[in-house]
């Protein structure tokens, strides 16, 4: 049948949406709980997990869910330690009042580390439930056994539930960091593809995000923004907005200037409205020019070489030598939604609903913002529109607070798009020089490599906010970005030398960015060992099995090998005649040369006349050690793997000399639905080994695949990120 969608919804009357459940554990709403006697302890059980009278499980996590489905695996976690049913859990996540600080929520260490305690917490519950059961019911602990939170004797004549050996009070236990895990064996609960907890309220419009919290008494602000970054504010004539109905109020602090109101539209008409002077300044570099002036920036820092063996020399005197040089543009976050904060500043202290990816350094950073002790704010986390890195939640909630503060009364602040692309911190430009050596034979004896990196030394407290900037905070921290891990290669080459430079650069207002630096470094890396591969008339796959050593890389190259039907050959492939060309490219890494293995196969189509390029299929092999939610794991392979090959093709931040001029959709374009491959994802699950992260893996290695495919299908090297269809017809004018 071939009808599309808008007439089968005609024909039959409406949609109707249905899905079954395994079980959902509860969203706790953490503002209604209370927080007398919570433990803050962390070595204490109590910190961790609360079992209430009625049997239920509040579990406390210092992580966040940034729609990941972590709220999901982490109570499945919970469930299988403590031998509860996981609808009886309710998770409480990113409260700095009830939580502990676990870290931000980055670098997909969820599972590893925040589910390691998580884990821990649960066997030491459930261990001493048995003991104080056994001490009750006279019996040893061993003719004990637990299902669904009851406790039986062998003949299951006497149970003992746990909340009836709680009652409600504390469990009052220390915490063993060494305490026995479930084996894998009987895991019931861990490794099952469990539905995500959030998507039934999502899916009905139910759910609350932070963008529709609400507090009463609450005004709506915007911010008004200056030209660029530096620029100060000269005057505001507050008479220009004082005929828009619903005004409260314009308030300043040095170069931070608002419009408070008490609807959101009055606060998007006075802060459109709203005239004022500002001075401006050029300190972005020449579009046309940003490599140049990456490469000339002052270096603050050079991180220890790596160095195997002679390579200068071994470079000298190879057979055949293979230069190049690889960029990587900056990108915005590109949230779906704008961010929003509500804000509440009484009494001296400060209460904040935010989407912050880390609301426990947040605490310190607006601590320094407001002037008031760490100790008097308290975030409590509400889902935003996605956080892929540290966007513009945490400055929206900077904003938020400190407006409430001038204002004296609760605020509810939301950022516009213009403000999302315009201030939200980007990725930095990454500019890598690699040098390989080939002897008589084509076999590789050298491999020299040199990054050209942002500084990455400064912390998450301090960060400079936009409100601390603005208004006049002094801070001691700087912009960072991109990180060194990745660089280095794994492959077994006898000669290597890897060199990484940190850059002071002022222009760009930058932070992390999935897969920060690791996408960029292995991008170089991946691409270059085709282009050695390729001189050495070598398949790309089988040289990557030569000479990595690694039993598990080697697992995950052969699997997706196995997956994508991969024909052994060098590139490129013969050319075909016609305007479109197929090829295929493949690209690994071990994500911090530490954990999670990727492989991926990628195959394009290139429109020789056009320019334009297109994924058509993806082939990935995924090894993460132990999966939790095997259907949440492939949920985030398969969306990351969409959202880098939007940033490896489309995105490409635009800016002159004084301002971000990607504003919108438009001004930014991302992939679109029609554009989106065949994802095909093997998932190696090792139930035996510790469980390592999924979200920032794969995206890794998709612009080193994209690249090596295009090679593959018109035998041009694409080395500049992103792959717009000029840069490859330019390739294609140079070869001519």
């Amino acid at each position: 049948m071939n009808m599309k969608r808008r007439e089968f919804l005609k024909s039959s009357g409406g949609l109707v949406v249905s899905f079954s459940l395994l079980g959902s554990a509860q969203i706790a709403s953490a503002q209604n709980l209370p927080a007398a006697g919570k433990s803050m302890v962390k070595e204490q059980l109590d910190a961790w997990l609360a079992i209430g009278s009625n049997g239920r499980v509040t579990v406390y996590s210092g992580k966040v869910d940034l729609g990941t489905g972590v709220r999901t695996a982490l109570a499945q976690l919970v469930a299988e330690e403590l031998d509860v049913a996981f609808e009886q859990i309710d998770m409480v996540m990113g409260d700095t009042l009830l939580t502990i600080d676990q870290g931000q929520t980055a670098g997909s260490l969820s599972i590893s580390n925040g589910g390691g305690t998580l884990r821990q917490a649960s066997a030491c519950a459930r261990r001493a439930l048995l003991a104080e059961a056994a001490q009750r019911l006279a019996v040893d602990v061993a003719e004990l056994s637990v299902a669904q939170g009851v406790i039986s004797t062998a003949s299951g004549e006497r149970k003992l539930s746990y909340a009836t050996l709680v009652d409600g009070k504390p469990l009052n236990v220390k915490l063993d960091s060494k305490v026995a895990l479930k084996s894998p064996s009987s895991h019931t609960v861990i490794g099952k593809s469990v539905p995500r907890v959030d998507i039934p309220a999502k899916l009905t419009g139910r759910f609350t995000y932070v963008h529709d919290f609400k507090l009463p008494g609450m005004l709506h602000a915007r911010v008004v923004r200056p030209p660029g970054l530096g620029a100060k504010l000269l005057s505001v004539d507050e008479s220009s907005v004082s005929k828009i109905k619903g005004l409260v109020k314009v308030v300043r602090k040095q170069d931070f200037l608002a419009v408070v109101c008490k609807t959101e539209w009055a606060a998007v008409k006075a802060a459109r409205e709203l005239k004022t002077q500002w001075t401006t300044l050029d300190t972005m570099p020449e579009k046309s020019q940003l490599y140049a002036y990456w490469r000339a920036l002052p270096v603050s820092k050079d991180e220890p070489v790596i160095k195997t063996g002679d390579a200068v020399a071994a470079l000298g005197s190879s057979a055949r030598r293979i230069k190049a040089t690889y960029d990587f543009a900056p990108h915005t976050h590109g949230s779906m939604g704008p961010a929003c904060a509500v804000a509440d500043f009484k009494d001296g202290k400060c209460t904040v609903w935010s989407a912050s990816q880390s609301t426990h350094s947040l605490q310190s950073e607006l601590s320094t913002v407001l002037g008031v002790a760490k100790e008097g704010i308290r975030l409590i986390y509400l889902d935003g529109a996605g956080c892929y890195g540290r966007n513009g939640h945490e400055d929206c909630s900077g904003d938020a607070a400190l407006v409430s503060q001038l204002a004296g009364a609760p605020v509810r602040l939301q950022w516009m798009r213009a403000d999302e692309h315009g201030w939200d911190p980007k990725s930095p430009p990454t500019l890598v020089d690699l040098e390989g050596g080939l002897d008589a034979q084509g076999l590789p004896v050298a491999w020299r490599s040199e990054f050209f990196l942002t500084q990455s030394n400064g912390t998450l407290e301090d960060f400079p906010m936009l409100a601390a900037v603005l208004s006049g905070v002094k801070r001691t921290g700087h912009y960072t970005g991109n990180i060194q891990k990745n660089a280095d290669v794994l492959y077994q080459f006898p000669n290597v030398k890897t060199e990484v430079h940190r850059l002071a650069d002022t222009a760009f207002r930058t932070s992390h960015l999935r897969t920060p630096g690791r996408m960029q470094n292995t991008f170089a890396n991946e691409a270059f060992f085709d282009e050695m591969a390729s001189a050495a008339g070598a398949d790309p796959l089988q040289w990557r099995l030569t000479y990595l050593k690694d039993a598990r890389a080697k697992a995950v190259l052969e699997d997706v090998a196995r997956l994508s039907k991969w024909q052994s050959r060098p590139s490129p492939a013969a050319q075909a005649a016609g305007d479109v060309a197929r090829g295929r490219g493949v690209a690994f890494v071990k994500y911090d040369n530490e954990r999670t293995y990727v492989a991926l196969v990628a195959q394009v189509e290139v429109n020789k006349r056009s320019g334009h390029i297109r994924v058509t299929d993806i082939w990935c092999s995924h090894d993460c050690g132990q999966l939790i939610n095997p259907d949440g794991a492939r949920n985030q392979i398969e969306g990351g793997i969409v959202q880098t090959i939007s940033r490896t093709l489309i995105e490409e931040l635009q800016f002159d000399r004084t301002h971000i001029t990607s504003l919108d959709w438009a001004s930014y374009p991302i992939l679109r639905f029609p554009e989106v491959p065949r994802i095909n994802i093997s998932l190696i699950n090792r139930p035996e080994l510790p469980s390592w992260g999924a979200g920032e893996m794969a995206p890794t290695v998709v612009p080193a695949a994209i690249s090596n495919a295009v090679f593959d299908a018109v035998g041009l090297r694409l080395r500049s990120v992103p792959f717009l269809p000029e840069k490859l017809l330019a390739a294609a004018s140079a070869k001519a």
